[in-house]
């Protein structure tokens, strides 16, 4: 076999390509990203940690400190209701990871080493995707069993997995995001300070209070809103208290839930490829 391997696996030759196919070579390079993002975890898991902390925290304030004067529209425990909000404001405010790690490759100079060598363009991007999505799991899992332990009890069935996936896809979506912005902003820096942006946007969702309960422009508003779609659906799947008002997009969450993450990854990856491949001209 002709050509040399570079750090990432793949061949500078072109006899190498020809043997394995252009399709296998984008794959390794997928994997070998992948991997470097997954060992970076693996050496500091504090990141994970510090990830789950705010909506543990959350949790603890709604639901204990708050939790007897709130309300659920049609009855139920809040803390049923608020559970699955948690888990949808965790995958939501994991764009900012993502926007952060690729920021900080790039100015680290990671990607442009990337650049210089012979590996697919779109494999970079989506071996930062796929590694997002494992981590997703893990803190899911993790966020789960803590939930689990607090007395929350789904009561869903097998239907759990199609919340579960829900919730994945919700992430998968939002990754493309965070990988377009860490592309613009100029610093890990600012790429913090996003979480001043992601912070309001949570807040006016279903996540902690039904849209109902709230003005009836801003219920509108927070129905409205993709992360609400995902918050009712998961509702649904596990069994908890859903909280739905009248609106169209309220009674037809499961179908949103759907939806609105197929536009937001439908817009957002093809503006992260097209932002990657100006940073390489």
């Amino acid at each position: 076999m002709s050509g040399t391997l570079e750090a990432t696996g793949t061949p500078t030759g072109t006899s190498a390509v020809d043997e394995h196919g252009r399709a296998y070579w984008v794959l390794a390079d997928c994997w070998n990203v992948v991997r470097r993002g997954l060992t970076h975890y693996q050496r500091q898991p504090i990141n994970i940690a510090w990830q789950l902390g705010f909506p543990i925290l959350s949790v603890l304030l709604y639901g204990y400190v708050f939790g007897s004067a709130m309300q659920v529209p049609g009855g139920g425990d809040y803390r049923d209701f608020l559970m699955p909000g948690m888990f949808v404001m965790t995958m939501a405010f994991g764009f900012i990871n993502t926007a952060t790690l690729v920021v900080y490759d790039s100015t680290k100079g990671v990607i442009d080493r990337f650049r210089s060598m012979p590996m697919a363009p779109s494999a970079v991007v989506a071996g930062r995707g796929v590694t997002d999505l494992i981590v997703a799991c893990a803190e899911l899992t993790i966020l789960m069993l803590t939930a689990v332990a607090m007395g929350w009890r789904p009561d869903g069935g097998f239907a759990f997995l199609g919340a579960f996936a829900l919730l994945l896809w919700l992430r998968f979506a939002l990754i493309w995001l965070g990988v377009w912005l860490g592309l613009l902003v100029p610093n890990p820096e600012a790429a913090g300070g996003l979480f001043a942006v992601a912070f309001p946007l949570t807040m006016i969702s279903s996540i902690f209070v039904a849209p109902q309960l709230m003005p009836d422009w801003l219920g509108h508003v927070a129905a409205w809103n993709p992360i609400s779609s995902t918050a009712a659906a998961t509702r649904e799947l596990f069994g908890t208290p859903v909280g739905s008002g009248d609106s169209w997009v309220e009674q037809h969450a499961l179908l949103m839930a759907a939806v609105w993450p197929l536009v937001l990854t439908l817009i957002f990856v093809p503006l992260a490829v097209r932002r990657f491949q100006k940073l390489s001209k």
